[in-house]
């Protein structure tokens, strides 16, 4: 089962999430909150938070903001220019109002295959380097360079890449999709690392430049946008 919790401070919308959420069986609601303050204490409990954007006190977006470790969050609103604000905060999809249960279930049904696959990744990758096996955790990855048969791993907080003989598309293929996006031949990179970008290139916290290849391209685009 996938737990979720629904914040919406007008009570129709909030009837009409939970109803939806009632419908999926293998959704289940762990709490129907009218304020981001009242939903506070479920968030450790979720995998999905659906949250509306424009509250009193608290909006949807600030709040997500103040979790330390969020799960995955759909945000549920009537304006569409707040996509790429929710990009910012790495929104999983972006529900806008009023939306069918047919919209809503394609999204969770979107939802249940990230989070099957999400689980079903490593939580820490091993590499085999000058005879020792090294320990990775992904989010400590910030981008990788393809060079022939090796990668360079290069990790926050390090100054020198870690060099390991893998392939890029099978280290791709165990990073979280929703974080990590192949953008060059050669590259691969943390998006969440990503400050500045163009249509050939992106610019990483701390100053490096990497290419963006012509067949990335679009993918780089709708992630950055927000999937506008």
């Amino acid at each position: 089962m996938i737990r979720v919790v629904a914040i919406d401070d007008e009570p129709l919308a909030l009837r009409q999430l939970e109803m939806y959420i009632r419908k999926i069986p293998f959704l289940e609601l762990v709490a129907a909150c009218p304020s981001a303050a009242t939903a506070r204490p479920f968030v450790e409990q979720a995998d999905i938070l659906y949250v509306d954007i424009n509250m009193p006190d608290l909006s949807g977006m600030d709040f997500v903001r103040s979790l330390e470790c969020p799960p995955l969050v759909v945000f549920t609103t009537a304006y569409s220019e707040y996509a790429v604000e929710g990009y910012r905060v790495h929104a999983a999809d972006y529900l806008l109002k009023p939306f069918s249960f047919q919209e809503f279930e394609a999204s969770a049904l979107h939802l249940r295959g990230r989070i099957e696959a999400e689980r079903s990744r490593p939580e820490v990758l091993t590499f085999k380097m000058d005879y020792k096996t090294v320990r990775v955790e992904p989010s400590r990855i910030r981008y990788v360079e393809s060079m022939s048969e090796y990668l360079k791993i290069w990790l926050r907080d390090e100054p020198v890449p870690l060099v390991v003989l893998y392939s890029l598309k099978r280290l791709a293929e165990q990073l979280p999709e929703d974080r990590f996006l192949r953008i060059h031949r050669s590259y691969l990179v943390n998006l969440s690392e990503i400050r500045e970008y163009s249509r050939a290139s992106v610019t990483l916290a701390n100053g490096p430049v990497l290419p963006v290849g012509d067949l990335y391209r679009p993918a780089l685009l709708v992630a950055l946008s927000g999937g506008d």
